[in-house]
């Protein structure tokens, strides 16, 4: 079920109205498991200004790489989660359950570990395998209009008058401040790479022997860069940092209590789906921006004529294609590789779409293109496996999908160029493909650029 109003109001227009028609919903004999979106147009807003102004609590944030549709949430309507193998065809049953003709703008949001297969650490265990969220407050931003909606599920149990007496007094207490506090980020105090870079070489001479072996042909490894601050972190004012310093990313945060969030901007799709249309895309093969155009132009020429990064890209973009043409009638690729150019990187793109058949769903597309060769390797059962037993941290969400499902569209990045915060800690990540003739100093740097995109915002203390 769904309720709406049509025209645009101020925050303290929107919070009346739409605190009327929680009370109104709420008395409504509604059926048992079901939701109900309700949905206030409202003058524009800044979501993360009001994400960070609604405290600590629970709160999730998700903006597309265009930057025309942004979402932030508060609170929990309702959550699935376990701590079990990710079984994608129980998580989007519950989901559509709740979903199902309900309104188009009712989404899920969360993401899912890169791997079950080894054991979660301490500071992972809160996420779960997976963790999919129905905020209880939201601001979505569609274009140039804002919207207030309050999320309800009803339930057996629900004690409908104590909740709406809850929901109104979090309503009176929503502030809609007009920008994100610049506020400064605590102090570094120490900094440990997981592994140091003579780890790093063992593990790339490993990778290497395995690829001579014909044990896999790729194997994509990763850093961890644990940074230790002053006091605790906030993910918001990163966020809005992030925003300003970053451009061509998926921006998001998934917060399951205070202390605890998974940060990142990332530049990968997994895919994009709406009705059977789908896309997506193979991205590999990395070098830095130029300090200059000049500087600049001659990087993108040495990506473009890199053997081994077009080999790199190549067995992304073939298996992608393979997987597609499996699932739907129809899959177009670009012509020819281009460029994916970043704030402070560019890596080698190609964009791929198709018309799924009709009985394909996203636990399949998640299944099938999760984790795609850009950050497991290939053949992936070998190389991944290979990886849970070698590398020597607990990868967590980090490359696992995130992003977002509603009832007839969904749309997952990959969930790198991130960090994990606990307290005063935030762990950064990243990755880089060994193939064969890969040279281990040459990929540590190739990390060290990556994790820039997330470090040089958050070193610029103001």
């Amino acid at each position: 079920m769904s309720t709406s109003i049509s025209h645009s109001a101020s925050p303290e227009t929107a919070k009346a109205q739409l605190g009327a028609m929680i009370e109104e919903a709420l008395a409504r004999n509604a059926v048992e498991d079901s939701a109900v979106r309700l949905e206030v147009p409202l003058e524009p807003v800044n979501a993360i200004a009001w994400l960070q102004a609604q405290g600590q609590q629970s709160r999730g944030y998700w903006r597309n790489r265009n930057g025309n549709f942004e979402l932030a949430g508060i609170g929990l309507a309702d959550m699935i989660t376990a701590e079990a193998d990710t079984d994608y065809d129980a998580i989007f049953r519950h989901l559509q359950s709740h979903i199902a003709a309900v309104h188009p703008d009712l989404r899920y949001f969360g993401g899912m570990r890169f791997s079950t297969r080894r054991t979660t650490s301490e500071s992972w265990t809160i996420f779960g395998a997976y963790r999919f969220i129905l905020p209880r407050f939201e601001i979505l931003n569609r274009g140039d209009q804002s919207y207030l909606a309050c999320n309800l599920v009803f339930h057996e149990n629900l004690e409908r008058e104590s909740l709406n007496t809850e929901l109104q007094a979090e309503l009176a207490s929503m502030t809609f401040p007009e920008s994100a506090a610049d506020t400064a980020l605590p102090v570094c105090t120490d900094r440990i790479d997981t592994p140091d870079y003579n780890g790093w070489q063992h593990l790339v001479e490993d990778a290497l022997r395995e690829i001579e072996l014909n044990h896999f042909q790729k194997a994509v490894l990763a850093r961890e860069t644990c940074m230790t601050f002053n006091a605790p972190l906030d993910p918001a004012p990163m966020l809005a940092r992030l925003v300003n310093a970053t451009h061509d990313c998926y921006l998001f945060c998934f917060q399951p209590k205070p202390g605890a969030a998974f940060v990142g901007a990332s530049p990968e799709r997994l895919f994009k789906r709406r009705g059977r249309h789908i896309e997506t895309e193979a991205l590999a093969g990395t070098r830095a921006r130029g300090e200059t155009p000049e500087e600049d132009g001659q990087l993108s020429t040495a990506l473009l004529d890199s053997d081994k990064d077009r080999r790199e890209h190549r067995i992304v973009l073939d298996t992608v294609k393979a997987l597609l043409e499996e699932r739907c009638h129809a899959v177009h690729t670009d012509d020819d590789t281009s460029l994916l150019k970043l704030a402070r990187s560019q890596h080698l793109y190609a964009r791929l779409e198709g018309l799924l058949k009709e009985d394909e769903s996203n636990a399949t597309l998640l299944r099938d293109l999760h984790p795609t060769p850009a950050v497991g390797g290939q053949p992936r059962e070998a190389a991944v496996n290979w990886l849970d037993d070698q590398e020597p941290f607990d990868r967590g969400w980090y490359a696992g999908p995130v992003g977002w499902v509603s009832a007839d569209a969904a749309e997952f990045a990959v969930g790198i160029r991130s960090g994990l915060i606990a307290d005063n800690t935030l762990s950064l990540y990243s990755g880089a493909g060994i193939v064969e003739g890969s040279i281990a100093k040459d990929e540590w740097a190739e990390i060290e650029n990556k994790m820039s995109n997330l470090l040089h915002p958050l070193q610029d203390n103001r």
